[in-house]
Order: structure tokens, then sequence, then C-alpha cells
């Protein structure tokens, strides 16, 4: 077997040597090794075997192998014994094979065996980084035995061992049966970082799934050390892999000592289905109608098909925003629901994070952003627990009822909200220092949250005197409703929102709660939709130049009527950037690669619309129902909508000629 790893540390890259030491001398050299399985089972199939199945031992043959080629080359003058050799195995991946996989939501759990596996999981706890002992260097407490001199007892860490085995004080010498002693100035250290996460399946239940259907979960801790530390981050997905180190029967409770880590990137779909394909065919003529057809029919198993069309246009446009790449998630729409039917409103919201994979559900018992925890395993570190905002990294939380929180979490939120990141303190003495520490995750998902426009609190309080079109949210804090990207108004008493179909649909789903009740749920189906947002959401989309200009001008134009001498600009600089998402997402729902004025339209519509419920109306007047003034039963309606939307696109343009200083609009000839 020697013979057999020999062979193959010649013919693969050499190993990297590390020498870990003390202020005074060296004591243990680490080999890094890097394997291939692919081509250690081309090579010796035999071999190969070893190294996955026991790699333990496979780490003792590489350490006899690499201390006779080092002392037959002198390459290290300083190396006495074999024990100073520390291995350290690292592999590029697994077979992809079923018997390598370590997946909790597979039942047994028979993973005792201390061999490679590979689990795929979300990260939602990570401590801070503390010290472990590497290697330390024992002297036999006899100063007449030979062995109290020299390397013959070097202790290093090897996977699946606690800090006791490698430091105790009740070694015995092998020669003379005396106490064995620790000679500190020996002792090396290296760093140690514990991270729990859970399996990717388990996330549905962050999802607020409405079937009974009973699951548990639990989590999974990895140990991570030296050059692993620090490169997995709370909310991302990693394949790593690992020798599990303690299985209790009793607790069920699962350890990984990480070798490797990847992080995962989802695939791209290849496209959407076919009803859709053709459903864009039909609709090509048109920058709109594709888009106001999805809105209509979105969610019909929640709601009848041309109610509440606004909303699911919006929460569409704000699904197609996530992403699940390995990239920063800047372009976020949050939504803030004003609403009188909490209910329904919380069922569409419900149903539309699931089409996404990171669609959290917050619940009121567990915290939105990260808090502190003791570290369970007494490493001395503090254990940084995710919460649903940072779990819901690239993708959706919804929070629920703004009424629900209290208001030191609203104000949390705002912050974040603004920020787009949330800083952590940890006190000195959690860590047994004198210096605080803080550490700042970016909070990269968008937040959906609806206010309850008819709950008791709200009838009892005296109404405020408002301006034309704005809505009374006294009960929410001013800067908090800023903050949200979006404000929607969601009332079923006016004409967008007929109540007698809703009264009826939610009727037929009590007799029947599985049927489809409408033609338009049998043609486009959930999958259907899902596919629909992966493949839209990872187009990549730019900017026409009319596009562009039109933007700035609206933003401009808007910024100086809503400008005054005592409160300055109601528009923040972050309006602008909410118009370029709002654009984008229309194309992108579009299936375009490229933002037309047509897209910008759309996004000036619901943007003034959300600005005239925080403000009031302005010059640049817009309906409530201005991006559907037509319930949408055929391609009659769908013409007129086109025409009348037509009609807002000049007006906007006429808006941006007269107030937006130093823009100008070119028409197509021009």
């Amino acid at each position: 077997m020697k013979r057999r790893h020999l062979i193959y540390l010649d013919r693969s890259e050499p190993p990297k040597v590390y020498r870990c030491y003390s202020k005074q001398s060296y004591a243990v050299y680490r080999f890094k090794i890097l394997i291939n399985p692919s081509d250690v089972v081309e090579l010796d199939a035999e071999l190969g075997n070893h190294i996955l199945h026991q790699p333990l031992k496979a780490a003792e043959v590489f350490q006899s192998v690499c201390f006779i080629a080092v002392k037959t080359l002198s390459l290290i003058g300083q190396l006495q014994t074999e024990t100073q050799i520390n291995i350290v195995l690292k592999l590029t991946h697994l077979p992809p094979l079923p018997s390598y996989g370590l997946d909790l939501c597979e039942f047994p759990l028979d993973y005792t065996s201390q061999r490679f596996y590979m689990m795929q999981g979300i990260v939602i706890a990570m401590t801070t980084v503390t010290k472990y002992t590497q290697g330390a260097r024992f002297l036999c407490s006899d100063e007449a035995c030979p062995l109290s001199k020299g390397f013959q007892y070097i202790r290093v860490h090897v996977p699946g061992a606690t800090e006791s085995a490698t430091i105790r004080n009740d070694f015995l010498c092998n020669l003379c049966a005396s106490s064995l002693q620790e000679d500190r100035k020996f002792r090396v250290l290296g760093d140690k970082q514990i991270v729990e996460i859970i399996a990717t399946k388990a996330l549905h239940a962050f999802q607020g799934h409405s079937n009974n259907q009973p699951f548990r979960f639990q989590s999974v801790t990895i140990f991570l050390r030296d050059e692993s530390v620090n490169k997995m981050n709370i909310g991302n997905e990693y394949k790593i892999i690992g020798i599990p180190t303690c299985v209790k029967a009793s607790q069920t409770a699962v350890c990984i000592e990480a070798n490797s880590i990847t992080f995962c990137n989802s695939k791209v779909p290849s496209g959407i289905s076919d009803n859709f394909r053709c459903l864009l065919s039909l609709t090509s003529s048109s920058c709109w109608k594709f888009t106001a057809i999805l809105a209509n029919i979105f969610a019909s198993q929640i709601t009848p098909p041309g109610t509440y069309n606004l909303l699911k246009l919006c929460l569409l446009m704000s699904l197609v925003q996530t992403t699940d790449r390995n990239k920063e998630l800047e372009d976020c729409l949050d939504i803030l629901i004003l609403t009188s039917d909490t209910l329904l409103i919380d069922r569409l919201l419900n149903f539309s994070i699931n089409l996404v994979p990171r669609g959290i559900r917050h619940l009121v018992s567990t915290e939105i952003f990260p808090t502190l925890s003791r570290n369970k395993y007494g490493t001395g570190a503090v254990s940084i627990q995710a919460g649903s905002a940072l779990l819901a990294k690239g993708g959706i939380c919804f929070i629920g009822d703004l009424a629900s929180h209290k208001k030191d979490k609203l104000e949390q939120l705002q912050s974040v909200l603004e920020s787009r990141n949330i800083t952590v303190y940890i006190p000195g003495k959690k860590l047994g220092e004198d210096i605080d520490q803080q550490m700042t995750f970016p909070v990269q998902c968008s937040f959906w949250s609806f206010v309850d426009m008819d709950s008791s609190s709200r009838r009892n309080a005296q109404k405020i005197n408002t301006l034309i079109g704005q809505m009374d949210c006294s009960l929410i804090p001013a800067n908090l409703v800023e903050a949200f990207g979006l404000l929607i108004n969601c009332n079923e008493s006016s004409p967008c929102h007929p109540f007698l179909p809703t009264v009826q649909h939610t009727l037929k789903k009590a007799i029947n709660p599985e049927g489809l009740l409408y033609a338009a749920s049998r043609q486009f189906t959930t999958e259907d939709f899902e596919k629909l947002l992966a493949f839209a959401k990872n187009l990549n989309v730019e900017f026409s130049l009319e596009a562009e200009r039109m933007t700035h001008g609206y933003y401009l134009a808007s910024r100086r009527i809503r400008t005054d001498s005592i409160c300055g600009s109601k528009l923040s600089a972050s309006a602008l950037k909410y118009l370029v998402f709002l654009s984008e997402a229309h194309a992108r729902l579009n299936l375009r690669n490229k933002v037309l004025k047509e897209d910008v339209l759309i996004a000036a519509l619901l943007f003034e619309t959300s600005l005239t419920l925080k403000y009031g109306a302005t010059v640049f007047c817009v309906a409530p129902n201005a991006i559907f003034p037509f319930e949408l039963y055929n391609e009659e309606y769908l013409e007129q909508r086109d025409l009348y939307l037509t009609q807002c696109q000049q007006q906007l343009e006429q808006f941006i000629a007269t107030y937006g200083p130093g823009t100008t609009i070119f028409s197509s000839d021009e």
C-alpha cells in the first residue's frame, strides 16, 4: 500500500507543505495533498477505494511515505520523527453515487463509518473564529527516560477528534509509564469555526406550505478549520465534502469535519412552457399585452382571474428580480400593501413566495434579522443565528402584518430597507475579551408586508387631513412607509377589485379545495409559472437610449414638482434606483433583454401611484387603475388598454418636457 501511495504522489501534483510552528521552533509540518478521486481510481482502483473509504488510515500511509521521502532526500533538516508530519487530504469531488450522499431526510441514518460524504445545504448559523490545537509536543516527565527529549510524542488533530483528544494531562510514556508533560512552547494553534446548515429540502419548513403533511428537519454541524475558515456565508448554499465525526443515536446528532467547500449555483432553465411560448407569440405585437395576461391569470387558485391585477403584476415583477446566482442582489423590489382583506392577501403572498427557491415566510415566533446565542459546543465562540431575512438571500422575505411586529423591530426593518445591511454587535465579555466586535451582513432579499386598514386600532384612531389621493397611513411610521419601494392600495370596494367574484371563488374553493375552477388554471399551471419566473429572472437586461432618457427625465421632473422650500424634496436618491428596477422587472417579465420606453411607462405609473398614496396627487395625475383601466375579458379590451397606455405615454413625455430641466424626449423619427 505504501508503494501505491508513493506512485500516486510521484505522478500527481506535489503536496503543499505548511510548517506549523511556534516562535521558538518548528514542531509539525502539514502536508496538504490535493486528491482527484477520478484520477486515483483510474491509476489504481484499490488505492482509490482505500482513500475514499478509509481516509484516516490512508492519511497514516501518506504520513509514512512522506516521512521516508523527506528523510531520504534530506528536504527538511529539522524533521526528526514521523509523528511531526500531519497529512491533510483535500478531495476535489466525490463520485456522484447515492452511497456518498449524506441526506438527513433519508432513513436509516447509517453514517457512523468515518469516510467521506457529500452534503448540500444552506447555512443558518455560524460562530466567530476561535483557536484549536493543531499540534503539540509532549515529553516524558522522568528526566532519566530517553523519551524526555526529542520529538517522539507529537500529537496532532485528526478529523473527528476533540480538543481533549489532543491536549490532556493523563498521557503516559510507552517506555517507562511515567506521565507525559506538554512542552507548551511547541504548541501549534489553528483557526476553527462552527457552522450549522440545513438540507436544501428543509427550506420548505420556512415557506408557509398550507398542506398539513407532517415533516421534520434538523441542522447539521460543520467544523471548519484553517484554510476553510470564513469560506462560508450565512444564507448561501454549499456542497460540503467531509467526514462525519459523531453520531449520537439518542439525539440523532450529526457533525461533519469539512474537507472541501463549493458554492452552489442553480442551473439556468432552458426555456418556458409551450403554452406561455404560444401566448408570447400571439402578443408579440404589443409591449404590454403579455404581462397584462400574466397578471390577469396569475394565482387563479387563490383569487379569480381579473381581480387584484395591479397587485399580482407587482408581485410578478418582484419575483423576477430575485436571483439564484452567486452575486449580490441589489435590485430588490419591496412591497407594502394596504388592505382590508388580510386573509386573502396573506394567501396570495404566501402562494407567490413558493414559486421561487428562496421565498421565506417569516414566523412571528422567530427573528427577522440575525441574533446572538450561546454556542452549545463550548468553544468560547458566539453563535450568530441567521434569521428570516438572511435565509431569504436572493429571494423574498414575507414578514406578514406590520402590526404584528414591535416598535424596535420596525425601526430595525426601516434601517435595513434603507441601507441593505444589518450589523450584529458582539460584546467583548461574551468572547472573554475587552474589546467589543461587530459583524455586518448584506441583506439581499425583497420584503413583502401588508397593513390591515380595517383593524380596530385604526378605526378608533383620529383621522388626519389628507391630500387628494393620499392614504391615511398615520399608524405606520412615515419613514418606514417611505423605505418601501412600492405602496399598493387593495381596496375591495373599488371597481378594480369587484367583491362578488371573490366571494363566489371562496365558496367554490370551500366545496372543492383541490379543484381547478378556471380554464386559465388548467392551461397555465403553477409549474408553468415557476419555469417562467426561473427563466425570466436569469435574463440579462440593458436599457435602450430612449428608456434611459425617459427614466431620468421622469425622475427629475417628479423630484422638481415634489420639492418645497421647507421640507426639501420628498423623493430620495433611491427613487431613481427603484424606477430602474421596475423597468428592468417589466422587461424581464416580457422575456426581453432590452428595456424599452414602454417598460419605463409601466414603472413610472406604478411609482407615481405609490407616490400619490404617500404624498397626494400632483400635476402628473395618475388614476388608481391607470395600469388596468378595463377588465380584461378578450382581445378587444386588451386593444383598448394599449390605446389608453399609449395616451399615458404621451402625457408622460409632455410632463417630462415641461418639468424635467435639461432633458429631451426624442420621438422615434428623430
